[in-house]
């Protein structure tokens, strides 16, 4: 099999470049689980947050609504939906916050208790409040990269690990399943599984390291607003927000791990409720279910964005480090545009985010 692309990786950063590649050249996605999206993508709390991340990741956000809204307006559909982001904290935290943050502005404690009246009067010293924050219909938007690959013609298949992988004068040459697959580029955008794909390919890692994130659904006693905000401790120990009529958790843990198949550990879970029955009166009542998901990052704390310096053809697209969500739309214009013209200059983002580090 002959390709122009070839894009390891059915998360949402494979297939979000795949959807903009597949117009202007061949394009060929293999993942190596039998179902796309399978891991991070499908694990996450599925919100566009602009005040998250540091000053990079912000800027794709911003840029990633903007275009998550247009496809919105194609598809006649709404993929986002206002989700206000409030954090709580003591008065020191919540003031440099607030401070470093243009997205961010202070809350009153009363006017905090309006907005979430389930939270504890005596819980939080102070708060504030990201009132642009999206909520995310991520199947919705995962389905759209991939319909639109696939009408522009890109092949995708499932259950084909990548197990062998070789430069070649003209490119590339990999094995994945029983496929033999030729392409002038290759794009790692295998997340957790990003830097042994380039020991496959005998190409020098960045780095990277998956770490654990765990999330669980819960009943409650009390009635959760379906619309109420998302409410996240400022330290970054937790956060809920209401998922229908139940309540998405997550202890927020950022634990290194192995790429694995990742599960969660019961006792962050049970922990995980007993704090947040201190924090609110909703009073926790039961699990529905629980997963953890890796998020996988550099030191620096940036996805690896570009061509390899030293291994010609060779993409990076990996370490999104659990902003793949929210910044997904804007990476995969960004790194489509360095693909298909590699000779233009890149912006000042793609510098920052270029993959031209140890």
């Amino acid at each position: 099999m002959n390709t122009d692309v070839l894009i390891v990786g059915g998360g949402i950063a494979g297939l979000s470049l795949a959807c903009k590649l597949a117009p202007h050249a061949a394009v060929v996605l293999v993942e190596a689980e039998g179902t796309l999206a399978y891991h991070t993508s499908s694990r996450s709390a599925r919100q566009m947050q602009p005040s998250y991340g540091p000053a990079a990741i912000r800027e794709l956000t911003a840029r990633s609504i903007e275009a998550v809204r247009g496809i919105s307006a194609e598809l006649g559909q709404p993929i986002l939906q206002p989700r206000p982001l409030i954090f709580i904290g003591t008065e020191a935290d919540v003031t440099a916050s607030t401070a470093a943050n243009a997205h961010l502005r202070p809350l009153g404690h009363a006017e905090t208790l309006l907005l979430s009246p389930d939270l504890r009067p005596d819980a939080f010293a102070a708060a504030c409040l990201d009132d642009s924050a999206m909520e995310v219909d991520v199947p919705a938007l995962l389905e759209y990269y991939r319909s639109g690959a696939v009408a522009a013609g890109a092949a995708i298949m499932t259950g084909l690990p990548v197990h062998t992988m070789q430069r070649t004068s003209g490119g590339w040459i990999a094995g994945a399943g029983e496929e033999a697959i030729v392409a002038a580029v290759v794009v790692n955008a295998a997340g957790a599984w990003a830097d042994p794909l380039a020991v496959i390919a005998g190409v020098g890692i960045q780095c990277l390291r998956p770490h654990r994130r765990t999330a669980a659904i819960v009943r409650t006693e009390q009635p959760v607003n379906p619309a109420g905000p998302m409410v996240a401790a400022v330290d970054n120990s937790f956060y809920y927000r209401p998922d229908g009529s139940a309540l998405l958790i997550s202890p927020c843990e950022s634990i290194p791990s192995i790429a694995e198949d990742a599960r969660a550990v019961e006792g962050d879970v049970r922990r995980l409720i007993e704090r947040l029955n201190a924090v609110t009166s909703l009073g926790i009542a039961g699990l529905e279910r629980s997963w953890t998901g890796l998020r996988t990052s550099g030191s620096d704390g940036l996805p690896v964005v570009g061509f390899d310096a030293e291994s010609p053809g060779f993409f990076w697209l990996a370490g999104q480090g659990g902003y793949g969500i929210q910044t997904s739309a804007a990476i995969a214009e960004l790194a489509a545009g360095l693909i298909l013209s590699p000779a233009e200059p890149p912006n000042s983002l793609s510098l920052e985010l270029a993959a031209d580090r140890p």
